[in-house]
């Protein structure tokens, strides 16, 4: 009696773990989860970006909801000056992505209001150092490690490509070119060296001889914020109009693949 007793009370505890929902272990082991679960899902963060250029580097880190304060068809986007309801969609944002130069960052920090915790400044630089260094930075932030690592991993693929491709229309031949100074890395990328950079401030009368004496048969212009006419009109010197800021595509490799087919018109395809 007393076993049957024993019996019974072990039942109805039983019937009280299942129907509160709990189950016995498992006598397997689980089930591995497929790659890429297990860490936040990309879509899974709202990202308010000040321009195009900074959303770039959101995207390649892994971020998929992205909204954009500055419109990319602006010349200059970071000269934009958003409205309220531009600015609206900050409150609800888990992160808020600037690059610090923008006319418009004062209004966008106030805008995040108290929480400065979610306002992340990106460095904003076309260099492949440059852009590993922030996605893998991004991406550490946002919980997408692994999307930014694929995405770096792409990105030298087709950066060596271009680069190779540009090179060789470029020849031999090392012509002087002088560049505004945010399209450096474009330089590099054609196989060239900087003789010398102007921007983003104004040129003064001396940075303008300093230059203009340098004979550079090339000057890269920044096409956002042109300022190198005054040194071809000095040197007779051919002006390369190079961008930094994708279009709404958000994607820093459409930049690296218009510049390089930009160099390859200039230079001549071999």
């Amino acid at each position: 009696m007393r076993i049957f007793r024993t019996m019974m009370v072990c039942l109805t505890i039983l019937g009280v773990l299942i129907s509160c929902g709990q189950q016995a272990p498992a006598t397997t082991e689980p089930t591995a989860a497929p790659a890429g679960e297990g860490a936040p899902a990309s879509n899974s963060l709202k990202i308010v970006a000040s321009t195009s250029w900074v959303a770039a580097f959101a995207k390649a880190a892994g971020a998929t909801d992205i909204t954009v304060i500055a419109p990319s068809s602006l010349q200059h986007p970071p000269d934009y000056d958003p409205k309220p309801s531009d600015l609206a969609a900050i409150a609800d944002a888990d992160y808020v992505l600037l690059a610090g130069f923008e006319g418009f960052a004062a209004k966008m920090t106030e805008a995040v209001g108290a929480d400065k915790t979610k306002l992340v400044t990106v460095a904003t630089e076309n260099s492949p150092e440059g852009i590993h260094k922030e996605v893998t930075r991004l991406g550490e932030l946002f919980g997408t490690v692994e999307h930014a690592k694929a995405y770096l991993t792409a990105f030298d693929s087709e950066y060596a490509t271009l680069a190779a491709d540009v090179a060789k229309s470029v020849g031999t031949a090392k012509p002087v070119v002088v560049n505004q100074l945010f399209v450096t890395p474009f330089v590099y990328m054609a196989g060239l060296t900087s003789a010398g950079s102007y921007g983003p401030m104004p040129m003064a009368p001396e940075d303008l001889k300093k230059l203009s004496d340098l004979k550079p048969a090339y000057v890269f212009e920044n096409a956002h914020m042109p300022a190198g006419q005054a040194i071809v009109e000095a040197t007779g010197a051919i002006s390369v109009a190079l961008i930094n800021f994708p279009g709404d595509d958000f994607e820093l490799l459409s930049v690296f693949r218009t510049n390089a087919e930009t160099i390859k018109k200039v230079f001549g395809t071999k």
